[in-house]
């Protein structure tokens, strides 16, 4: 409108005006004409390049969507799986639960157990040293006691050997009491035969008994301290003797007699 409304003095000069005005818009055209073309190369190009990162991308989103579905796929199925784990850590807890819970009560039993344990332990070792010192006292009383049982069979042995000693003596004795009184008897039998003998020397002629020939009493040898069917011998008397020889005969006969008996015994 500021153009339409300028007032030129000359033609020539509204000519050179709009020549350069046209030659003004020509070259602003030109300088268009060579952005669009530059515009048209550069949007080819990022055309292409949108195309080549679309390509990418649509690619990519088809990997992207393979991955969620594999994914999705895997998430259910850890969904089960968890559920599943859920479901026996459940009841492995609740188990657990239990054996904790008996474990405890076990645990409280053997603390229990061991408490009484301990006690029976210290009653023991408080037994023990009572029986160690009730041992040694023991031991103390056996040691005396074999000591004085030792004593006792020495003095057994001691007894054993004089009863022995006794008991031979008292053989010794016996024997040399039979001895002496054998030999008691056999002085007596001398004596008493010698005595017999001497008298016999001694006596007169003895006259010849009433009761005819019945001949001579016998003397028994009982006064001696003899006795037995032997020394109950007697020494008869012929009655046809003649007076002078009957002393004789005698005294020969009861010589005889005293050293049979003194040969028997």
């Amino acid at each position: 409108m500021a153009d339409d409304a300028k007032k030129f003095q000359t033609p020539e000069e509204e000519l050179k005006y709009w020549r350069s005005l046209a030659e003004k818009f020509k070259q602003e055209l030109e300088e268009t004409k060579e952005e669009l073309e530059e515009f048209q190369i550069s949007s080819r190009e990022l055309e292409c390049e949108l195309e080549t990162q679309l390509e990418q991308l649509e690619n990519k989103n088809k990997e992207l969507m393979a991955d969620k579905h594999r994914l999705t796929v895997e998430c259910e199925s850890l969904k089960e799986k968890l559920e599943i784990l859920q479901g026996s850590s459940h009841k492995q807890v609740s188990l657990l639960e239990d054996e904790l819970a008996q474990v405890s009560a076990f645990k409280d039993e053997l603390q229990k157990y061991v408490r009484e344990l301990e006690q029976a332990n210290d009653d023991l070792e408080r037994a023990k040293r009572a029986t160690v010192v009730s041992l040694e006292d023991f031991e103390s009383r056996l040691n005396m006691a074999i000591e004085r049982n030792a004593f006792l069979e020495s003095e057994l042995d001691e007894k054993e050997t004089l009863s022995e000693t006794v008991q031979r003596l008292k053989d010794e004795a016996r024997d040399l009491r039979q001895e002496i009184d054998v030999r008691e008897r056999q002085e007596l039998m001398s004596t008493s035969c010698e005595s017999m003998t001497a008298s016999t020397h001694l006596e007169p002629e003895a006259p010849e008994p009433a009761e005819g020939s019945n001949g001579m009493t016998p003397q028994r040898m009982g006064d001696s301290g003899y006795s037995g069917s032997h020394m109950s011998t007697t020494v008869p008397l012929s009655p046809s003797t003649p007076v002078g020889r009957g002393p004789r005969k005698q005294t020969s006969l009861m010589s005889k007699f005293c050293k049979r008996s003194a040969s028997q015994w």
